[in-house]
């Protein structure tokens, strides 16, 4: 008896090893896609579930393999980061200095191979508000700086009616405050930097009295709950076609329609150098000439290489579903059902052609481009 019950013991203890053992591809980072990512089968097998924490951790998380901006334990490995921010220059030379050829050797553990960086979907940054007396608001771009910058404090500034206004903002490293924060450097550069933190763009500091949200969903209930407030929050936690909830800016609401246009203009890059660059794989559009006025994209980022071929292989399950052009089997439908907008099918064809196609020298696993190397198990 005591024989098989250290048997069953052990056989259990082997079991669980192995399953931690197990490979898993996890990542995290911005909260606007949160609600996509964790939709059932956007993510295939061998996903864990995606965690929200802001796209600054999130970055943090996949540049430095860093899992506690995950809140997970120091020594899990993490795979890839969703951020509505985009990589800076300093944190792609910085990346390569610390994880790529030629700075570090093929040899070396700490050589995880190329960066990728592409858009996931197309978004908005909506301004929703919140005051009696409004059911209708339209807001134009230096109203949006003089609000945000402090300048402009009394709803009767810009409105019939009066009362203090309440600025709301992301107090965590966020993509959402960056795209935003780029619209207003484009309209009031002597007010607003451009940066993933609202409190280091405004040049001033953050207006008196307001109050800072960690995350998308705690923006838009703050917002909701409080009278004479005002934010900024992507569309997924909102009614961006709902006037009374949302400020038209120029005239525009968020809606898909105004969106789309706004973005219409952009090419994917089309040259082998280009296309091995991943700054060239985000455009960025401070403020376009048509359509809603603050407009950007919820981007992924992987390495090219990973030392579990499975953690590859799953990742490149996904990008063939996400960036399919057959809507009745890619991830159009749930994209759209959070919110936000699929790319152009010129757009998916060049991601999944170029990343996901082990065949191209810039796919996920490939093997002449890895060889040995890739993020650790």
């Amino acid at each position: 008896m005591f024989k098989r019950n250290v048997l069953a013991v052990s056989l259990a203890v082997a079991g669980l090893c192995s399953a931690q053992a197990m490979a898993a591809v996890v990542g995290g980072g911005a909260t606007l896609p949160q609600g996509l990512y964790n939709t059932a089968t956007v993510l295939p097998s061998g996903f864990n579930a995606y965690i929200g924490v802001g796209s600054g951790a999130g970055k943090a998380a996949v540049l430095n393999n860093d899992a506690t901006k995950l809140n997970l334990p120091s020594g899990t490995t993490v795979d890839y980061a969703g951020s509505d921010s985009v990589l800076s220059a300093a944190e792609l030379l910085a990346y390569k200095n610390a994880h790529q050829s030629p700075a570090v050797p093929a040899t070396d553990a700490n050589n995880w191979g190329p960066l990728v960086q592409i858009p996931s979907a197309a978004t908005s940054v909506t301004i929703p508000y919140k005051k009696a007396g409004i059911t209708s608001l339209n807001l134009t771009s230096a109203q949006l700086c003089g609000i945000f910058s402090g300048s402009i404090t009394d709803w009767n500034q810009i409105s019939s009616v009066s009362g203090p206004i309440t600025v709301v903002y992301r107090g965590t490293s966020s993509g959402t405050s960056e795209i935003f924060t780029r619209h207003l450097n484009s309209q009031c550069k002597d007010q607003f930097g451009v940066s993933s933190s609202f409190a280091s763009a405004a040049v001033k500091g953050v207006p008196a009295g307001a109050v800072a949200v960690s995350v998308s969903a705690q923006m838009a209930s703050t917002v909701a709950a409080t009278d004479g407030a005002i934010g900024y929050v992507g569309p997924e936690d909102v009614d961006a076609t709902n006037p009374a909830v949302v400020a038209k800016v120029n005239g525009n609401l968020p809606t898909v329609g105004n969106v789309t246009i706004a973005l219409s203009n952009f090419a994917p890059p089309s040259t082998a150098a280009d296309r091995a660059d991943p700054a060239n794989w985000v455009p960025v559009l401070a403020n376009p000439a048509t359509g809603y006025s603050i407009v950007g994209y919820t981007n992924l980022v992987f390495s090219q290489c990973y030392k579990d071929s499975a953690d590859a292989t799953a990742i490149r399950t996904f990008l063939n579903r996400h960036y399919g052009l057959n809507a009745s089997s890619n991830n159009d439908d749930e994209i759209v059902a959070n919110k936000l907008i699929p790319l152009t099918t010129a757009w998916k064809n060049a991601i999944r052609t170029t990343f996901a196609l082990p065949t191209s020298s810039l796919a996920i696993g490939n093997t002449s481009a890895c060889n040995g190397i890739g993020r650790p198990l």
